[in-house]
Parts: structure tokens; C-alpha cells; sequence
């Protein structure tokens, strides 16, 4: 931080200047012949000199109040709040950051850690913590949290000076929701922390959560202080301009190629590793089947729109959620959103389309899940598809001179395929991709580039894996343990590794090869210096 004086510093400086002068001048009036023939008397001389230490002392606390404060511990004042994040994709460090600006915009003291940066002595030494912290997979911390996992929670610490917040971020597809956030406040609570408030859980970046925990930030500011709305981003119009099966006869699940492009034919900026996010939609004949239960024409035009497009993008209302007496301009204000659905980008700007590679899933009572039921089945050719990027750095490329390891399953080639994209663009051939899949006849998504890449020398190593098929090795973990000395040679030579695919059965299977390769203390080590990085679900 600048230790130049700020404009409202020199300012107030300037004023107290300036009353200085004034004083002077009509001391010197004071004293003359002119102004008054008698003396004045001692108890005026210090009514005076009284009065003017007090305006002093005055200005002083004004001056204090509003100076700007360091973003660093004083030596004899308390710490600053201390904001801590735990992220597998990057949105809690994005969250954790904008919470740091919420809290400055207020005028409070702040700093930021990552969580594999904390330690039991900062802690001990901070009085109000805020946590943003992911749960990934089924209930487990970010992959950088190893450290304070295996350090810090070990230790019988006393926190009993220590005020808390958790902001859990979370998806409830998966059965241990928010998971980690509830360790962390087990924790906390077990060891003599005080929470300010209760754990605040978000599902899928709901923004009613969100919004709850910018009122929360505010009340940390006193007296109810009024924090601007983080406004999410708008949907970008795009269109779906093809629709491809890839994989015809597989004994898989369909899994579909799907093209877009974007509506006015301005192609934003993205890079490998970042993901879209979706505006799903019901289908029309779902839309329509609710609507004939209802009152409400679906043609009716509600802020510019008809019905039937605010019901097509939101929570169909279930029975006893309207009033029967409500008019449509009432239903269109008590509609929830369809939360959005993220997927890795396949494609680069370079190629002049967005490309996705999506497997078709099924619900339990057998119909089409949300996202992929709009994409692969109900969305029109040529039509409007509700579409917005997600910056995912912890999972952007490297420099073209560190060699890359890439592992993948299933549709988790999408994101490898771009990062291989990106390389060759930029002149690396020290890459290694290792996939797995169901069948080499079937499931070799984007087949035909990979051998191409690899005949022309932009892959040094492509290792393959097809459970279906046969032969020695069912999974890619089975061939990565196969490899293991060149694992651990390709890391000795500054290697960083990729992982993008399915969170059951590969991500630990690889995890596991990892550990083995380099222990755990190495494994750790890489995940620290971010060189062992996962986008998996």
C-alpha cells in the first residue's frame, strides 16, 4: 500500500493551516491598542488556550477515524480482518476477493490468505476470520487445503478470542453438501472460536445466499452499513449452431458435440481451461403442460416477454406455490431461476466457436437431466442459447517451456483438448496426455486430432486406455501406474500435471498413483506450488 498522503489528509492540513493564520491575526489584534483597553483576565487565558486544545484534540479524532489503514498487523493494534479461501475452480478466491473490497469500501481493515497459507499463530493472533472454502467431490476440502488439513487442525489449539464466519460454497447433486464448510465450522466451534453468524451455504452460486452474505458483510461494518450488490453477469445471447453424436453404438451413455456460436458474431476472449456457464431451459412441451393447469395464458406478454419464456427459464411452481387469485405479473415476480450449469470449453477464440462436449444424463425417473436435456435434445438448431464465461485460473496452461501432463477420462477431454490447443499454438511439444474411455471404436473423442497432434509431434506421449476393450490396462490410472518411473521423471524435470474427468474412480485412482510416485509430502509440495491441478466432478 502507497504511505503517500492522501487529498483528504493535505486538505485537512491545509484547513488546520489556515485557522492557525487566523488565530495569529487575531491574537495580534488581541494584544493591540485597538482591540480592548484592559487585559484579559487568567481565567480567559484558559477558557482560551482550553478551547483551542480541545478543537485540536477534535480534529486529531477526525483525522484518526478517517486516515487509511495498512493491510498488516500493527504492533499495537488489533489485526485487521482476516479473510481466508479454499477453492478447487476458482469462484471462493474470486468471492473471498470481492468480500476484501466490500470491507475496504466500508472502511474496515482487511487481509487476504489462501488457506494452505494459514497457520495455528495466525489464528491465535487474529480476532475476527472469515472463511469462503469450496467442498469438492464428495465432501472433500480444495486440493490446496492439504497443508492446514494435515498442520493446523491436528493441533489442540485455544481459540477462544477468535470470531468466525463461514461462507460454504457447494453443490447439492452431490450427497455431502457443503461438507468441508461444516468441518471447518466443527472445527472452529470445537477448539473455543465464536461464530458471528451461522454457516452460510450456497448451492451452485445461488445468489439469494450471496445477497445474504453481503448483508452479513455489512452488518461487520456497523450501524447496517449499505454494501453495493454484487449485479451478476448478464447472459450473453448465442446460438447453437451444431449438434453432433459422438458416439453412436457405445455401450456409454450419448455424448454429444455441441457448436456455438455467438449471436452478433463478436467472439469474446477466453483461454484454455476457462468454462461457460448455461442458461438452461425446460423443454416446450413441459412449459405447455403447465401451463394448461393454470389460469394464465402463456402468449401473455410480462415485461416484454411472453409467459411461457419467464416459466421456460425458471422453477416450475408446484401446486399451493401460486394463489389461485394471482395474476401472471405476480407469477413472473415469484419465479425462481434455473440455476446455471458449467461446462469446460473444448475450443479456442482461434477456431471461432465455442465447442462442448457434453454426456447426455438421465435422472432417476428417466428424463433428460437439466442442462444436458436443453443442449442435446430440446434447444432448436439456430437457436438462442443463455451463455457467460467463467474465468477458471486454477486451471489456466503454463508456460510453453514447463512440459505438461494431462489425464483425463470421459468428457474431461474437452478441457485437456484446449489446453493441447493452446500448447501447440504456442510451441510446446513437451506434452503428455494419457485418456481413458469405454471403446477405442466408439468413445476416442476427438480421435482424429489427438493421433494427428501426435504424428505431427506436438504430443511426445499418447497413452490410452478403453475398459471395454480389453488388454492389459482397464483405467487410465492403471496405465499411469504402469508409467510411474517416466511420472517421476517428467516431474523431476519441472512437469506440471492436469487432471480433468470423472471425481469417482479416476481423480482418487490418479491421486493414489501420484502419492506413490512422489509420497506424500511430495504430492503435497505440488499441489502448493500448483503444479498437481484437478477439474474434476
Amino acid at each position: 500500500m502507497s504511505l503517500r498522503p492522501s487529498r483528504a489528509w493535505l486538505g485537512n492540513l491545509a484547513v488546520m493551516l489556515l485557522l492557525a493564520v487566523i488565530a495569529w491575526a487575531l491574537l495580534r489584534l488581541h494584544l493591540g491598542d485597538a482591540w480592548w483597553q484592559s487585559a484579559p483576565m487568567a481565567w480567559q487565558w484558559r477558557w482560551a488556550a482550553g478551547s483551542l486544545v480541545a478543537y485540536a484534540a477534535f480534529c486529531t479524532l477526525i483525522w484518526w477515524r478517517g486516515r487509511p489503514r495498512e493491510e498488516r498487523v500493527a504492533d499495537n493494534g488489533p489485526a485487521p480482518i482476516l479473510l481466508v479461501w479454499a477453492s478447487q475452480t476458482g469462484f471462493a478466491q474470486q468471492l473471498c476477493e470481492r468480500s476484501a473490497q466490500a470491507l475496504r469500501a466500508a472502511g474496515l481493515p482487511v487481509r487476504l490468505r489462501a488457506l494452505h497459507a494459514v497457520t495455528a499463530e495466525l489464528l491465535q493472533r487474529s480476532g475476527q476470520v472469515l472463511f469462503v472454502v469450496s467442498t469438492t467431490g464428495e465432501g472433500d476440502a480444495p486440493d490446496h487445503a492439504l497443508p492446514f488439513l494435515r498442520k493446523v487442525m491436528p493441533q489442540a489449539l485455544e481459540l477462544p478470542q477468535l470470531q468466525y464466519g463461514v461462507l460454504a460454497l457447494g453443490d447439492r447433486s452431490y450427497g455431502h453438501f457443503c461438507a468441508f464448510g461444516h468441518q471447518l465450522d466443527a472445527w472452529l466451534r470445537q477448539h473455543g472460536a465464536h461464530p458471528l453468524f451461522d454457516t452460510v451455504e450456497v448451492d451452485n452460486a445461488d445468489p439469494g445466499a450471496l445477497r445474504h452474505w453481503q448483508q452479513l458483510l455489512g452488518q461487520l461494518g456497523g450501524e447496517a452499513t449499505e454494501l453495493p450488490d454484487w449485479a451478476p453477469a448478464e447472459y450473453l445471447p448465442w446460438q447453437l449452431q451444431a449438434r453432433h453424436l459422438e458416439n453412436p453404438g457405445s455401450p456409454g451413455a450419448p455424448t454429444y458435440r455441441i457448436t456455438l456460436v455467438p449471436s452478433d458474431g463478436v467472439l469474446p476472449a477466453w483461454q484454455a481451461g476457462d468454462v461457460v456457464e448455461i442458461g438452461p431451459q425446460h423443454s416446450p412441451a413441459e412449459v405447455e403442460a403447465w401451463l394448461r393447469d393454470t389460469p394464465w395464458e402463456g402468449d401473455a406478454t410480462i415485461a416484454g416477454q411472453p409467459l411461457r419464456a419467464h416459466l421456460a427459464r425458471a422453477h416450475l411452481p408446484s401446486d399451493g406455490e401460486v394463489p389461485a387469485l394471482a395474476d401472471a405479473d405476480a407469477v413472473v415476480a415469484g419465479l425462481r431461476p434455473l440455476p446455471h450449469r458449467e461446462y469446460s470449453i473444448a475450443s479456442l477464440p482461434a477456431e471461432g466457436q465455442v465447442q462442448l462436449l457434453l454426456r447426455r444424463q438421465l435422472r432417476p425417473d428417466g428424463t433428460p437431466g437439466l442442462g444436458s436435456g436443453w443442449l442435446c435434445d430440446h434447444a432448436a438448431l439456430d437457436g438462442r442459447i443463455d451463455l457467460r464465461f467463467r474465468s477458471n485460473p486454477n486451471f489456466h496452461g503454463v508456460p510453453a517451456a514447463t512440459p505438461l501432463i494431462l489425464i483425463g477420462n470421459g468428457t474431461g477431454i474437452a478441457g485437456l483438448r484446449a489446453h493441447l490447443r493452446e500448447r501447440i499454438s504456442a510451441g510446446a511439444r513437451r506434452n503428455w496426455l494419457l485418456f481413458g474411455e469405454r471403446t477405442a471404436a466408439h468413445d476416442f473423442f476427438f480421435g482424429d486430432d489427438l493421433r494427428a497432434w501426435q504424428r505431427d509431434g506436438w504430443i511426445a506421449r499418447l497413452d490410452t486406455v478403453f475398459s471395454r476393450d480389453g488388454g492389459e490396462h482397464h483405467y487410465v490410472q492403471d496405465r499411469l501406474q504402469a508409467q510411474i518411473h517416466t511420472l517421476q521423471q517428467w516431474v523431476h524435470d519441472g512437469a506440471t500435471i492436469l487432471v480433468c474427468g470423472s471425481l469417482q474412480g479416476m481423480a482418487p485412482g490418479v491421486d493414489a498413483v501420484i502419492e506413490q510416485a512422489l509420497g506424500r509430502d511430495g504430492k503435497e509440495a505440488l499441489i502448493v506450488a500448483g503444479r498437481y491441478r484437478r477439474d474434476v466432478y
